[in-house]
């Protein structure tokens, strides 16, 4: 009813899954860099587990991960796994398009099946994996199942990669003694997080867009107001904004403001007590901070009074080892054989870039150029002039005679995010120092037609790009009205640029410069905004 009032072709805001709305933020896209690194993880035969809320996203990835599997893979798909162990092991054996006739309810004769299956798929360089979604339905014993495939195997080589896909109470259900064995195999594990404010925005107007929307109706402040009423959550997002829509239309409200935000999310949002808690949430929560501080203030008086001072010592928490972590990553680079090919998977999949695409192997050894449009830089620098570039990087980690590549995920002042072996660790700053020595790797995407060096004297389309991209950063102009030319004043641009990220300053574009270039676009991997 609202498509003509608002501009629209369609409706931008259909909780029906469409592959030209997929709106994919960093969280999203690491974790479909972990979906992409179990893929490609081959013969490892490890679990990866993504869990998130409920509308997070999780299926919507792996409709994006069966859209870029490599074409030597096969794919059982459970999307019901409220199986008993021999259901189960019959719906993966119909998903393969096996032959089960006169097998069914025979446990034995489906696991040999199965593996017969798996064998000659081997054989012929083949790779199967099991995508299970809502995996927190499995059963005890059909985790368990589930489990004991992952033994089909030759002498070298695991023939089954398994992908769990859950909410959160997944994770709790892992946790259970009895499935300890099922938690020791999983090499990667990631927690899909709801949209933070700027990007439940950008995928608001994301989809607007798609929708053929030429402005957003909603209002800075209704933008606001639906991230704090769906708390960033895209199918939560879609029903409050669906509705708004439908409300605006009806008014005949050209902008969606704060107000009406509130009104929609009131009607469609589950009863009463989360409208409650909007109107006064705030005054509830100054209420009981005031009374948590009163009673601790009365506590303490009490405390000093009555005990002796030796019980304020004592009862100081002890806080733990500073080289906890720094321990536990030595560990990590001595005992991780496969941390590099990992760490490259990762990053390549953060990028979009798949193994059909691109080989993990190639890319790892950092050509200048891995293939048309994608380049590579190895160098060396600091911390900081790398969080300059606000890129996810490999970082080479050295203890002793041993080295692991890691991917450098968040970067704060304290503290860094890195990924090593599929598995993620938070330490010190001071402490990366003493495994890091400055070595890096990049990765970015350039238009094919870029040259490796550009610098004064120089025209064309690679200094146009150039400009565009200079005048993210400066403001200065984006392209001439004629052809393209490297003159004196572009390159004073440039050596500002340079500055700014660290690099010498010698006015030439070269691939520490085309990096810094290509890290001024919005699109693109990005490191975390914090360490969590």
């Amino acid at each position: 009813m609202y498509l003509e009032f608002y501009g629209l072709k369609e409706a931008p805001f259909s909780i029906t899954p469409d592959p030209r709305y997929v709106f994919l933020s960093e969280r999203h896209r690491d974790a479909l860099a972990h979906l992409l690194y179990g893929i490609g993880k081959g013969g490892s035969g490890g679990f990866v587990q993504l869990t998130g809320e409920v509308g997070t996203g999780k299926t919507t990835l792996c409709r994006l991960l069966l859209e870029q599997l490599p074409e030597n893979t096969r794919v059982a798909l459970v999307l019901n796994p409220k199986l008993s162990p021999v259901e189960l092991l019959e719906t993966i054996c119909e998903e393969l398009k096996l032959d089960i006739a006169g097998k069914k309810g025979s446990l034995k004769a489906l696991v040999d099946t199965l593996n017969i299956y798996l064998l000659d798929a081997y054989a012929q360089g083949l790779r199967v994996v099991l995508i299970v979604d809502e995996a927190q339905e499995l059963s005890i014993e059909a985790l368990e199942q589930v489990r004991l495939l992952t033994n089909l195997e030759t002498p070298t080589q695991k023939l089954l990669q398994i992908i769990l896909l859950g909410q959160p109470e997944l994770r709790d259900k892992l946790h259970q003694p009895e499935l300890r064995q099922l938690a020791q195999r999983i090499t990667a594990r990631y927690h899909l997080m709801p949209l933070d404010r700027a990007e439940t925005e950008g995928y608001v107007r994301h989809r607007l867009a798609v929708a053929g929307a030429a402005r957003s109706p909603f209002s800075r402040l209704g933008l606001r107001a639906l991230y704090r009423r769906s708390g960033g959550v895209p199918r939560v997002v879609n029903v409050i904004a669906d509705r708004a829509l439908m409300a605006g239309f009806a008014r005949e409200q050209d902008a969606l403001g704060e107000r009406l935000i509130d009104h929609a999310a009131d009607e469609t949002l589950p009863g009463h007590a989360r409208y409650w808690m909007h109107r006064y949430g705030r005054w509830l929560a100054a209420a009981s901070a005031v009374l948590i501080l009163a009673a601790g203030a009365a506590s303490w008086h009490w405390l000093h009074r009555t005990m002796p001072p030796v019980a304020d010592a004592v009862a100081k928490p002890v806080p733990p080892p500073r080289n906890d972590a720094l321990q536990n990553l030595r560990q990590a680079i001595a005992h991780t054989p496969d941390a590099d090919l990992t760490a490259w998977t990762q990053l390549l999949g953060r990028w979009q870039v798949n193994s059909a695409q691109v080989s993990v192997r190639d890319a790892a050894h950092c050509p200048g150029v891995i293939t048309a449009g994608l380049d590579c830089l190895r160098g060396t620098g600091t911390l900081e002039q790398l969080a300059r570039f606000d890129r996810p990087l490999i970082l080479t980690l050295r203890d002793g005679n041993t080295h692991a590549d890691a991917l450098l995920q968040a970067v704060d002042a304290l503290h860094v995010k890195l990924a090593i072996g599929g598995q993620t660790r938070t330490l010190m700053k001071s402490d990366l120092a003493d495994v890091w020595k400055g070595e890096f790797s990049a990765v970015w995407q350039l238009p094919p037609e870029i040259a490796s060096t550009l610098h004064q004297g120089d025209a064309g389309p690679g200094v146009a790009w150039v400009k565009a991209q200079l005048a993210r950063m400066d403001g200065g102009k984006a392209d001439d009205s004629g052809p393209a030319y490297f003159d004196a004043a572009l390159e004073e641009r440039v050596r500002k640029l340079q500055i700014a990220y660290g690099i010498k300053p010698d006015g030439i574009v070269g691939p520490e410069t085309l990096f810094a270039l290509s890290a001024l676009a919005e699109s693109g991997p990005h490191l975390y905004r914090k360490v969590e």
